[in-house]
């Protein structure tokens, strides 16, 4: 009897481990590749794969990195993703990446990653970045960084980046996903569709319901 309850803990013990593995990160490769078929009606977790025989070289190739992205926006910063909406054979292999362009001032403001870390390096300018941590400590990790430094930002939590040089700044991230996912607070919150309801933002960010008003006009 003894026995019998060690190995049904054992058995529990591998099911739980294989949970955890199968939910802690993107879904893992049983086969060389599963390039995203694109035009798939199927629906699974993340995308389902072309028939490797209709595979090309170009399922693995992104063109256009080198070019700056415009900045001509509130933010004065844009996001070149690099991820599987682009790069079809990314997909299950738990990994993307992203150019990020700055103008003087510019901001990529504060935002989560649901699905993904990601670790940041400076290819020209200069960047204060920070991330802040959950609930209740909400601790804010900031640094300014120079062409050549690197800067990690854990999963999930909020972080953002500011070029507070006189020059052009550009970065490239890495991510831990192939659809990272990207969750712009202000927008979230202040541009939600259908909006959420003044009182709650109110209520929450401790103001005036004519202030809530003003700033979702802004989005």
């Amino acid at each position: 009897m003894g026995a019998m309850r060690v190995l049904l803990l054992a058995a529990a013990l591998l099911a739980l481990a294989c949970s955890h593995g199968a939910t802690a990160s993107d879904p893992s490769l049983l086969q060389d590749f599963c390039v995203a078929d694109k035009t798939s009606q199927i629906r699974v977790n993340g995308l389902a794969c072309k028939d490797a025989k209709d595979v090309v070289v170009e399922d693995f190739f992104f063109s256009g990195l080198h070019v700056a992205g415009n900045t001509s926006n509130k933010q004065g910063a844009v996001v070149t993703p690099v991820n599987v909406a682009q790069v079809g054979g990314l997909n299950t292999l738990g990994i993307s990446l992203a150019r990020i362009d700055y103008a003087p001032s510019g901001l990529n403001p504060p935002h989560t990653h649901p699905r993904s870390t990601e670790i940041l390096t400076v290819i020209e300018g200069s960047l204060e970045v920070g991330f802040v941590t959950s609930n209740p400590d909400n601790k804010h990790f900031t640094k300014v960084l120079n062409k050549g430094d690197v800067f990690v930002f854990p999963k999930g939590l909020v972080h953002y980046q500011f070029n507070n040089g006189a020059t052009n700044a550009v970065a490239v991230a890495a991510l831990s996903s192939q659809n990272p996912g990207v969750i712009t607070i202000a927008n979230a919150v202040f541009g939600a569709k259908p909006s959420i309801p003044d009182d709650v933002i109110a209520k929450a960010f401790q103001v005036q319901k004519n202030t809530v008003d003003f700033i979702q006009a802004q989005f």
